[in-house]
């Protein structure tokens, strides 16, 4: 498990160089606001299509072959951006990074393959922690290489940067992961087709509610995430530099909360009661980054929101993967992404669209008030969860 940390690591470390870059990407091609937001929910996009696709077949070659091949396209997207000259070619080379996104399901499978279901949510929080101490890092990388200029950034940089940093997460798991899955369980026929299996969990009661937790959820947060940059730089006039540092401050809390307090917190109160508590947390951060006008009031808001996402990703997943069976983990964990990639659409360009309509602190009052309604939701997961275990 070790191994595969330092992989999704490594892999995030070159994502998070490019995040905070993205829109600055946008504002260099003159893209109006909802053109950022849809330029950065396209890779999401993408991704809704492979997870449940690499999910499914990481389920029958194995989890290996599906990480190798997703950081293939993970390199060649980064050096693409990294040669971008039209703003269609940042559209395409999100487009090609979110179907290598897809491996996400894949890594989650090979956490729920190797840990016993007391141990799920610790495990699902390593993997938690390493997006965070990539999204910790990487922007400041990004942010440094890029400056502080809005006006005269390097984007190009960071980007190659990224592509390299995909080529040594390739070669480590060519060289060092070991396939998590048995042969016996491999190469099995699909029992449901992609549609079907989607179906089929989201007409589980518990299981059905947990995506649409994790669809809203993660609605709320990216509209929150892909237009920072903009509110930023309207607000405080600030380059992809502090941008990127206060990333690297949101990828910092949650690195630590996922990776070395997830576990005890679900053993101690149980996945869905953090569920409830993440949610309320995340609605806080949202209604506070939208009345913030000083620094110390965005450290605190963004502070929030990491908590609470700290919170709420691992035990989601954690729940998500004990609904599932053994053969059809994957497909279930790829039915889990893609409600997350189609958030990840849908919430940026709403947010965008709201941005530009009502202005810059709009996104963000409008999440809170999603948020305030996954609490409503979340608050009967413990009531169904006995329910379930119960017959």
């Amino acid at each position: 498990m070790g191994i595969l940390f330092l992989i999704v690591f490594i892999d995030l470390v070159g994502f998070g160089i490019v995040i905070p870059l993205l829109p600055y990407y946008g504002l260099h091609f003159s893209a109006s606001p909802l053109e950022v937001t849809m330029m950065m929910a396209c890779y999401s996009l993408a991704q809704l299509f492979s997870s449940p696709l690499l999910g499914r077949l990481s389920d029958r070659v194995g989890r290996r072959p599906v990480l190798l091949a997703s950081l293939l396209c993970s390199i060649a997207s980064y050096i693409w951006l990294g040669f971008a000259g039209a703003l269609w070619m940042l559209f395409a080379a999100r487009l090609l990074a979110g179907a290598g996104a897809g491996n996400i399901a894949a890594a989650q499978a090979y956490i729920a393959d190797v840990t016993s279901p007391e141990d799920r949510a610790k495990g699902m929080g390593m993997i938690g922690a390493a997006f965070g101490l990539g999204f910790t890092i990487g922007p400041a990388i990004g942010g440094v290489l890029a400056g502080s200029n809005p006006a005269a950034a390097d984007l190009a940089r960071p980007a190659f940067l990224a592509a390299a940093l995909s080529a040594a997460a390739f070669l480590v798991t060519l060289v060092r992961l070991k396939e998590s899955l048995p042969a016996e369980a491999r190469n099995a026929p699909a029992r449901l087709g992609r549609l079907a299996l989607a179906k089929t969990a989201l007409s589980r009661p518990v299981l059905g509610l947990l995506i649409l937790l994790l669809f809203v959820a993660v609605s709320a947060f990216a509209g929150m995430e892909t237009t920072f940059a903009l509110w930023a730089n309207a607000g405080f006039g600030w380059g992809p530099m502090q941008v990127g540092l206060i990333f690297f401050y949101v990828g910092l809390l949650l690195a630590a909360l996922q990776g070395g307090m997830i576990g005890r917190l679900s053993r101690r109160f149980g996945e869905a009661r953090l569920v409830i508590a993440g949610s309320a947390v995340i609605a806080a951060g949202l209604l506070g980054l939208a009345l913030a006008s000083t620094l110390w009031a965005v450290l605190v808001a963004t502070g929030l929101l990491a908590i609470g996402m700290g919170l709420l990703n691992p035990s989601l997943t954690s729940l998500v993967s004990r609904e599932a069976r053994a053969d059809e983990r994957g497909g279930i964990m790829g039915v889990s992404q893609s409600a997350s990639s189609l958030a990840r659409i849908l919430g940026p360009a709403v947010a965008g669209a709201v941005f530009t309509g009502w202005g810059r602190n709009a996104p963000y009052y409008f999440g809170a008030l999603i948020m305030a309604g996954v609490v409503a939701m979340a608050l009967h997961l413990p009531r169904r969860a006995a329910a379930a275990e119960a017959s």
